[in-house]
C-alpha cells in the first residue's frame, strides 16, 4: 500500500526565556540596545513578563519575575546574525554594551574545544560563519555576533506567500495608519509624513496592535531625531 509523505508543519522557534536577577536593570539594558519592546506584562505581585525582540529578529527573549527560566546568567551563546560585524559592534558599544574584539574560532565555527579556542581577528578570507564578536548582558547570559554575508544553499526556508498582501488589507492599513498618523501629527513638531507611516505600517503588517505599532513609531521618531 503507498503511503503519502507528509510535509513537516511549521514549527518556528520564536521564544528564549532568559534568567536575570534584576528584572528592571535588564529592561534597561535591552532598551538601550535598541531592542524592540514588545511586552511588559504584570498580573499582580508574583508574576511579571518582558519581551525583547533584537532588530529584524524573527526570535524574541523573554524574563521577568514568575517566567519559567535557568538561572540568571547561565544562557550562554546566543547568536545574533550580522552582515557587518564591525559595524554591528560599533552600534552595541555606543548603546553601552561591552563587546569583545573580532575574534574566529581556531576549529571552525562553534569549536570551543582546545586550551585556545578563540583566535584574535575576524577570518583572514572573509568567509560567512567564521567571525565573531560576544559580549553579555548584565546578569551575563552572553551573545555571539556571528558575520553571514551569504548563506550557504538550503540555509533559508521558502514561502509563497511571503511578502504578498491584497489590496484591499493594504487599503486598510493606509487608513488606519493615517487615523494614528493624525494623533501624532496634533501634539508633535514638523516631520516627514513617511518616515512616521513606513515603521507604522510596517509594524502592522507584521501584527502588532495599534496600540504598540504607534508606541514603537513615536519611539522611532524620538531616536531619528535625537540622531
Amino acid at each position: 500500500m503507498a503511503t503519502t509523505k507528509k510535509e513537516p508543519v511549521d514549527m518556528k522557534l520564536e521564544i528564549v526565556l532568559l534568567g536575570v536577577s534584576d528584572v528592571d536593570l535588564a529592561k534597561a539594558f535591552y532598551e538601550k540596545l535598541g531592542w524592540r519592546l514588545d511586552a511588559d506584562f504584570v498580573k499582580g505581585d508574583d508574576f511579571r513578563a518582558i519581551q525583547f525582540t533584537p532588530p529584524n529578529s524573527q526570535a524574541s527573549i523573554i524574563f521577568g519575575k514568575g517566567v519559567p527560566s535557568s538561572k540568571p546568567g547561565s544562557v550562554q551563546s546566543l547568536t545574533l546574525v550580522v552582515d557587518d560585524i564591525e559595524a554591528a559592534r560599533e552600534n552595541l558599544i555606543g548603546r553601552g554594551a561591552k563587546v569583545s574584539e573580532v575574534f574566529q574560532y581556531a576549529g571552525g565555527p562553534f569549536n570551543n574545544t582546545g586550551k585556545n579556542p578563540r583566535v584574535s581577528g575576524r577570518d583572514p578570507q572573509g568567509r560567512s560563519y567564521y567571525s565573531f564578536a560576544s559580549f553579555e548582558d548584565p546578569d551575563g547570559n552572553g551573545y555571539l555576533l556571528q558575520e553571514i554575508k551569504t548563506r550557504l544553499p538550503g540555509r533559508e526556508w521558502r514561502s509563497a506567500s511571503a511578502g504578498k498582501i491584497d489590496i484591499a488589507t493594504l487599503a486598510g492599513l493606509l487608513h488606519d495608519t493615517e487615523q494614528h498618523h493624525g494623533s501624532y501629527e496634533k501634539t508633535h513638531g514638523k516631520h516627514n509624513w513617511w518616515d512616521w507611516y513606513a515603521p507604522y505600517l510596517s509594524a502592522r503588517k507584521n501584527g502588532s496592535t495599534p496600540e504598540q505599532a504607534a508606541v514603537d513609531t513615536n519611539r522611532y521618531m524620538e531616536e531619528k531625531a535625537g540622531n
